[in-house]
């Protein structure tokens, strides 16, 4: 049966508060009409002048209230917000759900701009950019286009102010800059959300953040508390043994000699290769020292040419086996599950962007 009635996903009508009640407001007739009441107005209502006059201010203050409200769209850069913070993931129609969930949806959604502020999910949200960077960035919607470039200025600041992990984002602006040089040199080839001149300025505006980043100096800091020089040595060998990345043992090495030595350790490398990478790499890349030895720190810089190292995050994204609904772990989402612990699983990054691919 069709249905007749008025679309209820329609914005409803326009009202006016007068001394005499609410009246609703027609822009093509410009009539009022009682609530509740289908009589028309007296025309000569309308010709009374102190009516009119507030009609007038009525008129005036809804539209001063519209242009605020534009101009408030149109000017910020924060992220689109929602009250709940998960989605569910919808990969084709059923005849309950029409459509299917889009990555551009679900970046605009998951609340990005948050999590980076929280020290277990600021690697997880820096790996997803970059991977979006590299090969999604065109799939994004114009909206989550400017939640991505937001996000990604709120974490150039947050390096900028507290000069922590600069690395990670330097990797990330390298790959977004190779992806957007490549897009405009293309124009016409492939398919672009915005002008062209849009992306212009942000490949301007990335190259000035990897200027910002190089000219970046850490000041030494000075205190009267114990520093980690004054560590017993196994203590200080058994934090080189906690990191999971290359580059940091390596720049840790390079504060004193001490630390140096330590990080020269080639069973300190060895546990490193096999925390990164599967033993059957080893042989494929088997590379040994002028004694005989196996190399173990130049065969990891080696593997990681060709191997993706194994990731490690404080906190990731959950995804419900049962409601198909991506979510954080803390905000959690409404299950219907018996038993809902079992049906979560922790999605990575890849998995992140794989969970959009149709």
């Amino acid at each position: 049966m069709p249905f007749l009635g008025q679309d209820w996903r329609s914005p409803g009508w326009s009202w006016i508060k007068t001394e005499d009640g609410w009246k609703r407001f027609e822009f093509l007739g410009h009539r009022l009409e009682l609530e509740g009441n289908n009589n028309e107005l007296d025309l000569g209502e309308l010709h009374d002048e102190n009516k009119e006059n507030r009609f007038a201010n009525d008129v005036c203050e809804v539209a001063a209230k519209k242009r605020k409200k534009d101009r408030f769209n149109n000017n910020t850069k924060s992220q689109f917000f929602y009250q709940e913070k998960w989605i569910y993931v919808q990969k084709e129609s059923t005849r309950e759900r029409h459509g299917y969930c889009t990555l551009g949806e679900a970046f605009n959604r998951l609340d990005f701009s948050s999590a980076i502020q929280d020290i277990r999910r600021f690697n997880y949200v820096v790996k997803l950019l970059q991977l979006i960077a590299k090969s999604q960035l065109t799939s994004l919607s114009g909206a989550a286009q400017k939640n991505y470039f937001n996000v990604l200025e709120k974490i150039v600041r947050k390096v900028l102010d507290d000069q922590q992990n600069p690395r990670l984002i330097k990797d990330l602006l390298q790959d977004l800059g190779s992806t957007l040089c490549i897009l405009i040199r293309e124009v016409g080839k492939s398919v672009l959300v915005g002008n062209i001149n849009i992306w212009v300025c942000r490949l301007e505006t990335i190259l000035n953040w990897q200027q910002q980043l190089n000219n970046l100096q850490i000041p030494k800091q000075i205190t009267n508390g114990v520093t980690l020089s004054d560590l017993p040595l196994h203590m200080q060998n058994n934090i080189l043994y906690r990191f999971s990345d290359g580059w940091d043992i390596v720049n840790l090495g390079q504060v004193t000699s001490t630390l140096h030595m330590l990080s020269e350790d080639r069973q300190l490398w060895k546990k490193l290769c096999q925390f990164n990478f599967a033993e059957k790499h080893f042989c494929r890349h088997l590379i040994l020292s002028e004694k005989g030895h196996v190399d173990w720190k130049l065969m990891y810089f080696t593997l990681q040419k060709y191997y993706p190292k194994k990731e490690q995050y404080g906190d990731t994204l959950q995804f419900c086996r049962h409601c198909s609904i991506l979510f954080w772990k803390d905000s959690g989402h409404p299950c219907t599950a018996n038993d809902p612990d079992n049906c979560f699983m922790p999605v990575s990054p890849q998995r992140f962007i794989d969970l959009f691919k149709f």
